[in-house]
This record gives structure tokens, C-alpha cells and sequence, in this order.
């Protein structure tokens, strides 16, 4: 903001922004809502498929689609409307596990051509895992801050993907069953938390726990809207 002539400073210069400011509400829905859902089924679909639930040769045809769109497309713009919503951690999150979800559905596009033929051990994949594990284990701590289902969702996503970096690079089919099934179980905490989130959106109150810190986590609580001039809230913009 531009200083007004003749307009008090420090102190006084706040309380004069303060109350000339106009707030526009521009009303965000949780952008988590959908990039936990986009992430769930994408997730599952694929590991069901490593963990030998499923699956044959032509199966990558199948799956590219799903994984690049759902997992992929979906959560990347949940991602982005994140950045619009303030949420530094779901910007994080969605934005680099949506750019996995959209590289791996190139991938299995490629293998479904007959342009790729996956090693065994698939090594490159599993550097890709590497990095997607440091990423993750960092959101998991900073995720304990806020909400502990999303801590869960994630501590067991980077577990997932830590296990799938060690069988992708040793070539060792355990590691890659077990990160398989650990993704399963991320998946179906995803889907909880997101359909957590959606009940409490559509019902305005508590319906499912998810363990918010500092905010109505029991049954029936209202959930807190408090407007924050100093802070801002999701979706304000604040002008003269």
C-alpha cells in the first residue's frame, strides 16, 4: 500500500489502513477435498495393481488414463487453488504428488505403446521415489501442526514411497509389496479425511474427527470462520 499524504505512521498508519481498508470475499471450498480424493483413487488403483491384486500386460493402458487425470490433472489443481486458498502445506503436497501422478501416466503411456519396457530393477523410477519421500516426510512434520489425519495420510504416503525407492533400486519385489500396501493404506486414509472434510462442508458442522489442531474436532462442533485483518483469510483481498 501506497502511504496517503498527511496519514499517521506506525501505530496510527495501521489503524488508519485499518479502517479504510474494504474486504472482498471471494468464498474458496477446501481445495483438499479434492486433491484427497483424486489422490486416493489414484493411488489405490495403481498400488492394488503393484501389490498383484491385479493385472496383465495390458494393463498400463488402463492405468495411465486414471493415474494422469485423477491422481494427476486433479490434484495439481487442487494444488494450485491451494496457493489461492493460503494453504502453503496443500500447495506443497498436491502440487508435487499431482506432477508425480501426470509424469507417471507418461510413463505407463509410454510402456502401454511399446515405447518403454520397464528394468527390473526399474532404478531411475526409484530416484523418482527418493525425492518423493524426502518431500513427503517433511509435509508429514509439518502436517502435525494442523491436522493429524492429513499427518497420517502423509507419514504413510512417504513410508509407501520410501519402501517402493529401496525395491525399485535393489530390485527386491518385498520392499515393492509392502510400499504397495502402505500406499492402500494412505489411500483409505485420504478417502477418510477427505470425506471428512466434505461432511463438514456440506453440513456445517463436525461430522468425522480428523484431529485439527486448535479448532472444533467432536461431533457436531460448529467449525470457527474467523475473519483476520492482520493475516488475511482465504479468498480476502484487501484494498483501500
Amino acid at each position: 500500500m501506497s502511504r496517503v499524504p498527511h496519514a499517521p505512521a506506525h501505530d496510527g498508519e495501521f489503524e488508519f489502513w485499518r479502517n479504510h481498508a474494504q474486504i472482498s470475499l471471494q468464498p474458496v471450498a477446501a481445495p483438499s477435498i479434492l486433491g484427497l480424493f483424486g489422490f486416493a483413487a489414484a493411488t489405490f488403483v495403481v498400488a492394488a495393481n503393484l501389490a498383484g491384486w491385479y493385472g496383465d500386460t495390458g494393463t498400463p493402458r488402463f492405468l495411465f488414463p486414471f493415474a494422469a487425470f485423477t491422481g494427476g490433472l486433479a490434484q495439481f489443481l487442487a494444488g494450485m487453488w491451494a496457493y489461492r486458498a493460503r494453504d502453503g502445506l496443500a500447495t506443497a503436497m498436491h502440487g508435487i504428488w499431482g506432477a508425480f501422478w501426470l509424469a507417471y501416466g507418461v510413463l505407463f503411456l509410454l510402456v502401454a505403446v511399446g515405447a518403454l519396457t520397464p528394468p527390473d530393477p526399474f532404478v531411475p523410477l526409484g530416484y523418482w521415489f527418493i525425492a518423493l519421500a524426502a518431500i513427503t516426510w517433511s509435509g508429514a512434520f509439518a502436517a502435525l501442526a494442523e491436522n493429524i489425519a492429513v499427518a497420517l495420510v502423509l507419514a504413510t504416503l512417504a513410508a509407501g514411497a520410501t519402501c517402493q525407492a529401496v525395491g525399485q533400486i535393489a530390485g527386491i519385489s518385498g520392499w515393492r509389496t509392502a510400499g504397495a500396501y502402505i500406499f492402500i493404506a494412505s489411500a483409505v486414509i485420504a478417502w477418510y479425511t477427505a470425506t471428512a472434510m466434505m461432511l463438514e462442508s456440506t453440513y456445517r458442522r463436525v461430522i468425522l474427527p480428523v484431529g485439527k489442531r486448535g479448532a472444533p474436532n467432536r461431533p457436531g462442533q460448529e467449525p470457527r470462520q474467523v475473519i483476520q485483518f492482520t493475516a488475511g483469510e482465504p479468498g480476502i483481498k484487501v484494498g483501500q
